[in-house]
């Protein structure tokens, strides 16, 4: 179709106008209920629209900067990162509602325990609009499950902390205070005590069964295949090493 603009990373997605057009997947119908839902509660998110003549989903472009990388400085502050914590709470109270509906969720990785919301599970810089700096909406909505809040809390932190190895962080967060930086979200948030000491148990499981997940994923060929050869296993690898030699100082900032 005249006037595509191929999304980068994003596996056949491409800007048409004011719409975005995606490939219809395995998880598409789950996922366009899930839309449709915080459609009606009011909370930004890509609207659906139809679909295409090419068979494509079509939805709706949300207005707004998506922090590219590398990551602008506005995108490394602690205003940021309240707002994300913020933005993440609205959506698990948005669609505490829709409950945990059966359907073709994706089967990424997980914590134990019964879910409790379908959450996001990708929040991460490239999955955020900000306006004026100030985070507003969700999208890419395709790795949406049946999951606990946690998971979100964690997989958010992993990205917004973030929980990295130093090599492998963004210039903005070069020599940050990531324990300091893990208490300040999940202030933003309102973790119980109780939920904040789980939070490095549940990074720690995060990491194990997402480095099998995306493992397994790559073996299907494709962008996973090539997000894997371009080293996301070992990134996660080291995350996983940096996590275990830095827990006593993040646990004592979340107490």
């Amino acid at each position: 179709m005249e006037g595509e603009v191929p999304l980068s990373g994003t596996g056949g997605v491409v800007r048409v106008a004011d719409t975005v057009r995606r490939p219809v997947g395995a998880h598409s119908a789950a996922v366009r209920g899930l839309l449709r839902h915080l459609e009606g509660v009011g909370f930004e998110a890509p609207r659906v629209l139809g679909t295409d003549e090419s068979g494509r989903e079509v939805l709706s472009w949300v207005p707004g900067e998506v922090p590219g990388r590398p990551l602008p400085r506005y995108a490394g502050t602690d205003d940021a990162l309240r707002g994300v914590a913020g933005l993440l709470r609205r959506y698990h109270e948005a669609v505490r509602s829709f409950g945990v509906p059966d359907g073709p969720w994706d089967q990424g990785s997980y914590l134990d325990g019964e879910p409790e919301i379908v959450g996001h599970c990708d929040v991460t810089p490239e999955n955020v609009v900000f306006r004026g700096e100030v985070p507003v909406a969700l999208i890419d909505f395709e790795l949406a499950r049946p999951t606990r809040r946690l998971y979100d809390v964690v997989t958010a932190l992993r990205h917004w902390g973030p929980i990295a190895d130093p090599a492998d962080r963004d210039a903005v967060w070069y020599g940050v205070d990531v324990g300091r930086r893990l208490r300040v979200f999940c202030d933003a948030y309102g973790l119980s005590r109780g939920e904040r000491n789980e939070v490095l148990p549940a990074a720690r499981v995060r990491f194990e069964r997402s480095y099998e997940a995306m493992r397994g994923r790559a073996r299907g060929g494709g962008s996973w295949a090539r997000v894997w050869q371009g080293g996301a296993g070992l990134r996660i690898r080291r995350a996983q090493d940096w996590l275990e030699r830095h827990w006593d100082e993040l646990d004592a900032c979340l107490r």
